[in-house]
């Protein structure tokens, strides 16, 4: 079956784009928050990406996976009727706390009503040891995602209150899987018709790539990814792994950094986050080599109108226009969503 799409509620530049009619199952990708790295802008939500499988009839909601946690995380799926007790799984590029934090909240409201299970599946990278000799542990982060609600009494006096709740708090409601490094994409997840493969990128120790695949269609999760090389003399910014991942994939989700905060304009912004990152115009010409039909930015660097990234001001607030320029430029045609926090598309299978 061959997949088909249309957007919903998205920030978009559109090329030949159809209404596609009911069909029997479908995948959803929302962008549950687009806000790049620490800083805040006009309440923009934490990283984050929710990938729901289902059939028309039930919105495309029989599994629902969210990749990355960030700021705000609950409240963004409160928008769009999706309750704590419904998320199937998550799944973390990496433990940045931008893309991680929202898990507390998230599994908080889920103890607080749902201890009775199911348990969610978590799944991420192994723990992995940094050049500067630390280590990167989503175990240890999900072990101790309720440590802060346990020391300052807040589970006693919730289990005071009802006792059924788990006696462990949030951490007790989390089902940890990890896969080690990989340079080849390799199943992690599987529920029914639907597929996660992930691959180990670039970006800090322990980052991974996710791809979904589903009879309606298939989806990329970049996350943070960048290339190898740390710096320049380099072909591209962009992950050779990613672009392994996404060949032939519906859908592309990926961080962007916009050229405009490089080391050769005027912002200040430090060379070597800027080079672990993937610009927009990189991203625009991994997407045409790979065969992805549809580009959506996110986490993007700056945020559109922002007169700064943090401290780091810009000559001038950038627009969509800016960014879906720079995807042109990469030799990208297809479509690009410029990602506003709880922009959406759906791909159908008929």
């Amino acid at each position: 079956m061959l997949p088909k799409f249309t957007i919903i509620a998205a920030t978009t530049a559109l090329m030949g784009l159809g209404t596609v009619a009911s069909a029997e199952s479908c995948l959803e990708v929302t962008l549950t928050g687009t806000q790049g790295g620490p800083p805040v802008f006009q309440g923009q939500a934490g990283s984050g990406t929710l990938v729901t499988y289902g059939t028309q009839e039930n919105k495309c909601r029989d599994v629902l996976l969210q990749f990355d946690t960030g700021r705000g995380t609950t409240q963004q799926l409160s928008k769009i009727g999706v309750p704590a007790g419904k998320v199937t799984a998550v799944f973390f590029t990496h433990i940045h706390s931008d893309h991680s934090e929202g898990l507390a909240d998230l599994m908080q409201l889920r103890w607080h009503f749902n201890s009775g299970g199911p348990k969610v599946d978590v799944v991420c990278h192994q723990d992995a040891k940094s050049g500067a000799g630390h280590t990167m542990s989503c175990e240890k982060f999900a072990a101790h995602i309720g440590d802060a609600l346990i020391h300052s009494g807040e589970m006693a006096q919730r289990l005071a209150e009802n006792p059924k709740r788990l006696p462990g708090g949030p951490a007790d409601l989390l089902n940890v899987s990890t896969f080690g490094p990989s340079q080849a994409p390799a199943v992690v997840w599987e529920k029914g018709d639907v597929t996660v493969s992930a691959i180990s990128s670039r970006h800090v120790a322990g980052h991974a790539s996710y791809r979904v695949d589903t009879p309606a269609g298939s989806v990329v999760i970049g996350g943070d990814a960048g290339n190898d090389a740390a710096a320049p003399p380099r072909d591209t910014s962009t992950s050779s792994q990613v672009e392994l991942l996404a060949k032939d994939a519906d859908i592309l989700v990926h961080s962007v950094i916009h050229p405009v905060m490089g080391p050769l304009g005027t912002t200040g912004f430090p060379p070597p986050i800027y080079y672990r990152q993937s610009t927009a115009t990189d991203l625009g010409s991994l997407a045409a080599r790979a065969g992805i039909d549809n580009l959506m930015y996110t986490h993007l660097i700056p945020p559109l109108g922002a007169p700064r990234q943090g401290p780091y001001p810009l000559p001038a607030p950038l627009t969509a226009d800016d960014y879906v320029g720079s995807a042109r430029e990469g030799g990208f045609e297809g479509n690009v969503v410029v990602g506003a926090d709880l922009a959406k598309l759906r791909l159908t299978a008929e």
